[in-house]
């Protein structure tokens, strides 16, 4: 063979197999404002919002939210079907679906997975179980797979909760748990490739077989960046392509990249809610005059302005206002005299409500997760309006494991932070407020405000074996008025969502919860 032959051949070879080589695309790049807490589908140590940002990317629980309404719709499940007694629920499930090792989906995979949720003390369980004296009992009486296709959930009593308790449980292989810390396996639309949790670094990978349809994005890559620089570093040179909910961005951060030519910045109005949680144990707080006192004495509509640059609506209750169950209650409003005026008849100021802090033994403690800038500035503000009305207070920034132990423990006096999804439904009253919610050194609960009130007790039981909304919006409106008015929870607003992203970026279309089951229909232009 000629030398100029050989050239051609060795040519025709390079043109062939170089695009072979380069075939595998980079990945498209989300960026998390918080520490991913674990990729334990199933949350045994606890709950944080990071975690269940990602976890929807790899995991399909039985049910889902409507269109990010407080009804639910069957995800793994096709049909969900309620007994006349309100006791039974019969899931018939998909079928043809498969988890990402190949392995069919059926019945057994769901009781294997909710049989481990409900003998344990992991953090998910705790909403299908109640606290009576000291007893810890569950009301969920027994989980069959009478066939390959049928689930059936019997429970001691009705409960409005069940289906709403079941969304945060990922569906897992039938024995499979002990690795799955490791190397999640699910059924969702991507599949794990990897996890560095010093660096804080998800990869994924699209599942093309996916039930619903395979994602647009072939390779998907989620990058924690908790700095504020860094994260506008990276979105305007184009390391990262989407950044949901960024909450390391200062509001002014947010404004500035609005001017970048290669960035969009999408706003929507959003569910999730601020909120200020008070210990009613610790004095002075148990004292529900301090507590509205504190309320009074912050200029919400200010804070919003200044702080939050007008993306934000004051909220009067937990649950957003477009909820078949709201109702607002006894509203506070910026009044500064009124705050001292509580404050002189709980024995904590002089006479002509001059705020002495003499009269408060330490300050108050206010703990705040010390990876959202947003959260810290919002920290300062309320403490220098409480300044004002003589209440002194001391800020806590914590790491957020810590402040997850410290909260569940009741090692703070308030806490300010922001409660991501759940709220949507009224079910949301029993986590907050009901005595049975009360977190232990050996259970886990949402009424981290320590909250009981025997008629409030009373009204949740009722509520949440309501079926019928008229009937149950009563009994939530009675609720609120009481919650209202003893303000173990003090709502703040509900926070817009942001979304940034590369311009070439489409179809994004975020849920007011923030939920990131968005992410499988991302759409992407040609540069």
């Amino acid at each position: 063979m000629s030398r100029i032959a050989k050239l051609a051949c060795l040519f025709l070879v390079f043109v062939v197999v170089w695009p072979l080589g380069c075939a595998t695309p980079q990945p498209f790049v989300i960026a998390l404002s918080d520490n991913i807490g674990s990729i334990d589908p199933l949350g045994a140590r606890a709950v944080d919002a990071a975690s269940e940002r990602v976890r929807v990317l790899i995991f399909n629980s039985l049910v889902k939210k409507k269109n990010g309404e407080s009804d639910y719709i069957g995800e793994l499940a096709s049909d969900i079907k309620r007994s006349s007694d309100d006791l039974t629920y019969t899931f018939s499930l998909r079928d043809g679906i498969k988890f990402h090792d190949g392995r069919p989906f059926t019945s057994a995979d769901a009781k294997y997975t909710l049989d481990l949720v409900l003998s344990s003390n992991f953090a998910k369980s705790a909403s299908f179980y109640e606290l009576t004296g000291n007893q810890r009992r569950s009301y969920i009486k027994s989980v069959e797979a009478p066939d390959a296709r049928t689930l059936v959930i019997t429970t001691t009593e009705p409960s409005t909760g069940l289906l709403s308790s079941l969304i945060p449980i990922s569906i897992i292989p039938k024995d499979s748990y002990a690795t799955q810390k490791v190397h999640p396996i699910g059924t969702g639309p991507f599949k794990f490739k990897g996890y560095d949790s010093v660096q804080q670094v998800l990869d994924v990978e699209a599942n093309n077989e996916y039930w619903d349809g395979p994602p647009k994005i072939p390779v998907l890559r989620v990058r924690v960046i908790s700095d504020m620089n860094a994260l506008q570093a990276e979105l305007r040179s184009g390391r990262v392509d989407l950044a949901p909910l960024p909450t390391s961005l200062s509001p002014d951060a947010v404004q500035l990249l609005e001017n970048d030519l290669n960035l969009q910045v999408l706003k929507s109005k959003g569910s999730n809610i601020n909120l200020l949680t008070f210990n009613t144990t610790h004095a002075p707080l148990d004292d529900v005059r301090v507590r509205q006192a504190i309320a009074y004495a912050l200029d919400r509509e200010r804070m919003i302005h200044e702080l939050i640059l007008d993306r934000a609506i004051i909220a009067h209750s937990i649950l957003p206002e477009e909820c078949w169950a709201y109702s607002s209650g006894q509203t506070y409003s910026f009044d500064p005299a009124t705050a001292k005026r509580l404050l002189v008849e709980a024995g904590l100021s002089g006479p002509d409500g001059d705020g002495q802090q003499m009269r408060f033994e330490k300050p108050l403690v206010l703990k705040v997760a010390g990876n959202s800038i947003a959260s810290r500035d919002c920290a300062g503000v309320i403490q220098h309006y409480l300044k004002n009305v003589g209440i002194p207070v001391e800020i806590d920034i914590a790491e957020l494991n810590t402040l997850i132990d410290d909260l569940r423990r009741g090692n703070f006096d308030m806490f300010y932070g922001q409660w991501v999804g759940g709220n949507q439904d009224p079910v949301f009253y029993k986590d907050l407020f009901a005595s049975s919610e009360i977190p232990t050194e050996t259970r886990a609960g949402h009424n981290r405000s320590r909250y009981v009130n025997q008629r409030v007790d009373a009204l949740i039981g009722d509520a949440v074996k309501t079926f019928d909304h008229d009937n149950a919006k009563v009994l939530y409106a009675e609720i609120q008025d009481i919650v209202s008015r003893e303000l173990p929870i003090f709502p703040l607003w509900y926070q817009g969502n942001v979304v940034i992203a590369k311009k070439r970026v489409g179809n994004i279309k975020i849920d007011p919860s923030g939920d990131w089951s968005f992410v499988k229909d991302l759409t992407l232009q040609r540069n």
